[in-house]
């Protein structure tokens, strides 16, 4: 009886290290942007941004898109939603003075597109290596966030030809 219940302890223990091991705490602090959609749209999410060491993981989901399309998705100067256009948010977030991009040499603000399926919805998930939360000289808390209507290309300066902008949000600390 005793061998039966040191065995039954050791495995419970062993299966709650292993759950404790597969939810890791977070590493630093987060944002969120609670995406509205701008006049005659209709896109709208939440996205998280969390700090995991010298990167940024940029997660979450956005719907109302166009189905089967690409929308640019961009980090803007300002955390200025008043425009019914999203034009409040000013350019792209760029304290570096970087051209615009997807890799390599680019600005704080430049993120890959997003890609909306058939239902027009699409998944965030994306590192960056650039941007940081809660501090420093690319810190995002407190600037906006932007979908636009078409996809970025990448090449065209400073902007990638992204089209107007659907929707909005204000990139705030999470508590």
């Amino acid at each position: 009886m005793i061998r039966l219940t040191f065995g039954l302890f050791a495995a419970t223990a062993l299966v709650a290290g292993c759950a404790h091991m597969s939810q890791p705490e977070p590493d630093g602090p987060m944002a969120t942007a609670n995406l509205k959609a701008t006049k005659g749209n209709s896109a709208n999410g939440y996205v998280v941004f969390q700090q995991k060491g010298d990167k940024v993981l940029v997660s979450g989901t956005v719907s109302g898109l166009k189905a089967n399309a690409e929308h640019g998705f961009h980090v803007h100067e300002k955390g200025d939603c008043s425009a019914p256009d999203g034009m409040s948010t000013g350019g792209h977030f760029n304290p570096g003075g970087k051209p615009h991009g997807h890799a390599g040499e680019r600005h704080v603000g430049d993120m890959a597109n997003l890609k909306a399926d058939e239902h027009g919805n699409a998944t965030v998930s994306y590192t960056s290596d650039l941007m940081k939360v809660g501090s420093g000289e690319n810190d995002i808390v407190g600037r906006g966030l932007i979908v636009h209507a078409n996809p970025d290309d990448y090449k065209t300066q400073p902007t990638g030809n992204a089209g107007g902008r659907i929707a909005c949000a204000v990139i705030t600390k999470a508590p």
